[in-house]
């Protein structure tokens, strides 16, 4: 990326956002809007216990998908059901900050989650009490940077968005504001 780069939503934000919220809300302190801390984008991938090629295919389309490299994640205790034991790798996850978080949203809200199969918005109340918000995609077919043809198989992902926000009010607003397309 250019060093003069200012991504859209990180520009909307400074330029429009915050200062609707601080009119909206009345803060005493411009500190006190909220805003966009990080994006954790995560997938289990519990057949890997079996097919340690699943857990490598997923590290690869999450790294396609945010555009950085994920890390594998290990079980913290073992759970004999699944036949799984503390320490396997199991899953993989990706942090996202600054430039590449608004990024990601950006892309997440308008491109990718209108692809999904009778969208009709996202859960409004998805909201952990704390101002942030946990999203579960059935298919990451949905990121065009996917290729069909090449995926091992088709696994979902979770993604969690932590806000600044004190309360879920505030953190809807701003991921309203942001373009984020609740259902009603």
């Amino acid at each position: 990326m250019a060093k003069n780069y200012i991504p859209r939503l990180k520009k909307l934000y400074k330029d429009q956002l915050a200062g609707e919220m601080n009119s909206e809300f009345k803060y005493k302190s411009t500190m006190q809007i909220p805003k966009l801390e990080k994006i954790v984008v995560s997938m289990g991938v519990g057949e890997a216990v079996a097919n340690k090629k699943l857990l490598d295919a997923a590290v690869e389309e999450l790294g396609i998908i945010t555009g950085q490299r994920p890390i594998k994640t290990k079980a913290r205790k073992s759970i004999a059901t699944f036949k799984i034991r503390e320490g396997q790798e199991i899953g993989t996850k990706v942090t996202l900050r600054g430039d590449m978080m608004y990024e990601f949203l950006d892309r997440l809200v308008n491109i990718s989650l209108p692809r999904v199969k009778d969208f009709r918005g996202v859960n409004p109340k998805a909201f952990d009490g704390r101002g942030n918000y946990s999203l579960g995609i059935e298919e990451q077919i949905i990121f065009p940077e996917i290729d069909y043809d090449k995926i091992e198989r088709i696994s979902g992902l979770n993604v969690a968005i932590v806000t600044s926000a004190k309360s879920d009010d505030e953190a809807r607003t701003l991921l309203k504001k942001f373009g984020m397309p609740f259902s009603k």
